[in-house]
């Protein structure tokens, strides 16, 4: 090796430790324990150092390509292909068969750059998670009361299917329940009845926006003599 020697970081701290290990100012095992190599280690490296200096640190492989590297070539025949046959594929897949019907040795990592670089992928923004925050309870009995309803077979077959209406109340979680045959207005009106009976009047209901509730009719249709 000649001329200017390019030496990363961590092989200029190695120089300066050799240097003191030659001068004698330093234990091997102290700069083994620095470098976290064993002893031996830093004997080969010390008689490198010594015969070579500076140059002997860098690693062999500093400069040279990797074998590992694909051709530019390669790359190119891949992406001619994916346009050819696997133009509407996104990389993941293109790689697939790549690999499976063409016999590529190619990273999908590869081939999701030269498919963005060739404008034949355009990577979407991953979208940010929703987090909806949890409401903070009522504070009182009677602010606010949730109605629900849930057909089921709940008699397991010991009598027909039915409807469970539930007022629930928001502080407390305190139910009261009804059974009715369909999940109906008027089954709600008759809940509601029996709850304002026991409990008073809540200052809230609370209900989803189920079809029970509302008419789908045009409400001048409904004005129109029969």
């Amino acid at each position: 090796m000649t001329g200017d020697i390019t030496m990363s970081v961590r092989e200029i701290n190695q120089v300066e430790l050799f240097e003191k290990l030659t001068r004698r100012e330093i234990k091997q095992s102290n700069v083994a324990s620095i470098l976290g190599i064993s002893v031996r280690q830093i004997k080969r490296k010390l008689r490198n150092y010594k015969l070579d200096g500076a140059k002997s640190l860098v690693h062999k492989s500093r400069g040279r390509v990797s074998n590992n590297k694909i051709s530019q070539k390669t790359l190119d025949k891949a992406i001619n292909i994916v346009k050819e046959k696997y133009w509407d594929f996104g990389p993941t897949l293109a790689h697939e068969k790549l690999v499976e019907n063409h016999n590529f040795k190619i990273s999908l990592s590869s081939v999701r750059k030269e498919m963005v670089e060739t404008s034949l992928w355009k990577p979407t923004k991953k979208r940010k998670a929703h987090i909806h925050q949890l409401r903070e309870r009522r504070a009182c009995f009677g602010e606010l009361v949730q109605l629900d309803g849930s057909p089921h077979d709940w008699f397991e077959g010991r009598a027909s299917q039915c409807n469970l209406n539930v007022a629930i109340d928001d502080a407390s979680s305190k139910s009261f329940c009804k059974f009715s045959k369909t999940e109906t207005t008027q089954d709600y009106f008759k809940m509601a009845e029996e709850y304002f009976l026991k409990y008073g009047l809540p200052l809230v209901f609370y209900t989803d926006k189920y079809g029970v509730f509302r008419i789908n009719k045009n409400t001048n249709d409904l004005k129109k003599p029969t």
